[in-house]
């Protein structure tokens, strides 16, 4: 007998007994790994950790770091206060990272580790706002990105204790887009980048005031950077982003060497990069400006001295990110959002085959390389929660542990794909989660749950919400309807000007499925979602009267009454036009829920950040309101202080708990059974 096997199937067996089902109280247990940033040398990965401080209702990030052989983790930061964008200089000397911590100079600044050790020590006192910064190849300068400090911006400043206090200046609006969610009423000039100097510690301006810019990259020679770029009388009223290269010194006249309208511009997934020779650029095309709500982006290359650019992967019908060369050249990294998955990828950088570096379902959203081009990547799946893991030879090995002991601890449920066909024959695909106790055979009340965005994906990788209503014996049903990535461009774009439409026949189609395959309870049905996921709430339940209880989150169902109150208005005039250029008749049709909400009989939860500039919480008002007048089962939820995204740690766990009692008390009213949560 082999008696290792015997006593390691006996460990497995009891600590699979062991294991519990997920609760509410877990959701603030979980780590964030992100910022995945490979040393020099390659022996080490630094990253940053967001953790939740349950008493203090708040959460903090800090700066850790792995050795590349994963024996050592280090916690670099502890400080109260977060510490975010961990960059090593090239030379090896430091690491620095950006935090607002009490320093010598308010607001974030950028600190340095020294690798020979001691304490993180302030570096600069800009009384601008910094938001970015990229090392110089040599460690002797620093790349900013910088907004002026505006005067009348109080956010640093402690709130007025009486009534005499100075009242703060009138917002004064003269841009076409006026608005966008978090930063209020956009009055300021955008961002330009400085040049500093580490010896002197002086900041010069490079880019031109009212110049507007982003994802900047440094040449191979330090001589140049590339960024994306945005000018001329008119661009602030489109989304139309170009590359750009300029000398990195002051008074350099940028160049542009795109021209199109619509390269993307997305933080770091969309920076360009430079080829090591110098010569070239890979960055990414997206679908264009009038279709930039369900952008598919491309990879393109440039020459820097002139030419046209050159698509490649032209028949990867597939959005991809994060394009970067290899160290030597000769192909080109970047990530590809495949139906329910996203995986890296390489290809020759002139063009040719597409070779998938990674196979199986899961999703890694963040592909590092280090200078001996090393791979580091984050990854996770339904039953793993987002890590760093090294790269090698189509394997993947893991960096970070931060979530292993807790994951060890968990009964989830099974995750499964499914594809179904709409009543117009467009193939549906989406996810299940069973319940972990799920017996073959029982029908389960059921719930859809409706992704934001709408270009996004429900994927493989772990998800605490479906985890949390799957624990609580519930089947969770999560659809990629049109409007989705992963399938491609044209079923991407079929719902462009078309909402509340395809979505919800895909919708429909998919929870057809679930009761015929006899896993549903018909009679047990909820949905919703947030986001784009709550104005499709909004639309299936003014359609569809088979749902006993919905929640709509941060959503809309009357977009006529929202044109100049969002932060939407580049989208609404190129997608369907202002209502006295193309009439009523498209506004009206997208406003169907509102319009007709007399044909909603489904009882609904309504939530929402009290200062969304997103999806203001007007949207949800109109329909508490509406269902309150009708005498619909209505309640309506608003947070204070919140922005679209609900960030308070104790509203992020009073919503779910929310949503579990709204779909227990209309769809378990029958079972002995009560939600898996925490006293309230």
């Amino acid at each position: 007998m082999n008696f290792r096997f015997v006593i390691g199937f006996l460990f497995t067996a009891s600590l699979f007994a062991q294991q519990r089902l997920l609760t509410v109280d877990d959701m603030h247990k979980f780590h964030d790994v992100r910022d995945v940033q490979i040393s020099p040398d390659g022996k080490w990965v630094a990253y940053t950790v967001s953790s939740v401080d349950v008493a203090a209702d708040k959460s903090d990030t800090d700066v850790w770091m792995s050795s590349w052989d994963s024996a050592e983790q280090l916690r670099l930061t502890s400080s109260p206060e977060a510490e975010n964008a961990p960059r090593w200089s090239p030379d090896g000397r430091y690491l620095a990272f950006l935090s607002g911590r009490p320093g010598k100079a308010k607001g974030t600044q950028i600190w340095l580790l020294n690798r020979m050790g001691g304490e993180a020590q302030q570096f600069t006192d800009f009384k601008n706002k910094l938001s970015s910064y990229e090392w110089s190849l040599d460690s002797k300068r620093l790349l900013l990105t910088m907004t002026e400090h505006d005067p009348a911006d109080t956010d640093d400043e402690k709130p007025a204790q009486d009534a005499s206090a100075k009242a703060p200046k009138p917002i004064v609006v003269e841009r076409y887009k006026f608005k966008q969610d978090i930063q209020g009423y956009l009055t300021q000039k955008p961002g330009r980048f400085y040049l500093f100097d580490m010896a002197t510690k002086k900041a010069e301006p490079l880019t031109a005031d009212g110049f507007e810019v982003a994802s900047p990259a440094w040449s191979p020679d330090g001589q140049w950077i590339a960024f994306l770029g945005k000018e001329g009388k008119d661009a602030e009223r489109y989304n139309t982003w170009n590359v750009y290269v300029m000398e990195t010194h002051a008074g350099a006249a940028p160049r542009a060497i795109t021209h199109y309208d619509g390269v993307h511009a997305s933080a770091s997934r969309a920076q360009p990069e430079w080829s090591p020779d110098g010569k070239r650029l890979v960055y990414l095309e997206s679908t264009g400006a009038k279709s930039s709500a369900y952008n598919m982006n491309r990879l393109a290359v440039i020459a820097v001295d002139g030419g046209g650019p050159k698509l490649l992967a032209d028949k990867l019908d597939r959005s991809v990110s994060a394009p970067r060369f290899t160290p030597d050249g000769s192909s080109i990294l970047f990530l590809v959002a495949d139906d329910r998955s996203e995986y890296p990828a390489r290809i020759p950088s002139n063009g040719g085959p597409v070779e998938r570096l990674v196979q199986g379902p899961g999703m890694i959203s963040t592909l590092a390389q280090g200078r001996d081009g090393r791979l580091a990547v984050l990854a996770a799946n339904d039953g793993a929660h987002l890590e760093i893991q090294a790269l090698e030879n189509g394997s993947l090995r893991p960096l970070t542990h931060q979530n292993d002991a807790l994951m060890a601890e968990l009964k989830l449920g099974a995750t499964e794909d499914f594809s179904c066909k709409a009543k117009d024959g467009t193939e549906v695909h989406g996810l299940i989660v069973k319940p972990p106790d799920y017996e073959p055979g029982r029908k389960y009340p059921t719930l859809l749950r409706i992704h934001g965005g709408p270009n996004g994906q429900d994927s493989h990788a772990f998800n605490f919400e479906r985890q949390i209503f799957a624990a609580n014996g519930y089947v969770v049903v999560n659809v990629n309807y049109r409007g989705s990535s992963g399938r491609g461009e044209k079923y991407q774009t079929a719902i462009a000007a078309d909402w509340g439409n395809k979505e919800v026949i895909d919708l429909q189609a998919a929870m057809d499925h679930v009761v015929a395959i006899g896993l549903a309870d018909p009679d047990r049905l909820g949905v919703g979602g947030w986001s784009y996921g709550g104005i499709l709430t909004d639309a299936i339940i003014a359609k569809d009267h088979r749902f006993k209880a919905a929640t709509s989150g941060a959503g809309t169902a009357f977009p006529l009454a929202l044109y100049g109150v969002d932060q939407y208005i580049m989208q609404y005039e190129e997608e369907i036009g202002p209502p006295w250029k193309v009439g009523l008749e498209p506004w009206i049709k997208l406003s169907y829920p509102f319009l007709h909400a007399d044909q909603i009989t489904t009882p609904t939860l309504f939530l929402g950040g009290e200062k969304d500039f997103n999806v203001p919480l007007v949207g949800g008002e109109q329909m508490y309101e509406a269902l309150r007048s009708l005498g619909v089962p209505t309640q309506l939820v608003v947070y204070p202080g919140q922005f679209h995204g609900i960030t308070r740690p104790s509203y992020q766990k009073d919503r779910v708990e929310r949503y579990l009692a709204w779909y227990a008390k209309y769809l378990k009213a029958t079972e002995a059974s009560t939600p898996t949560s925490s006293s309230r």
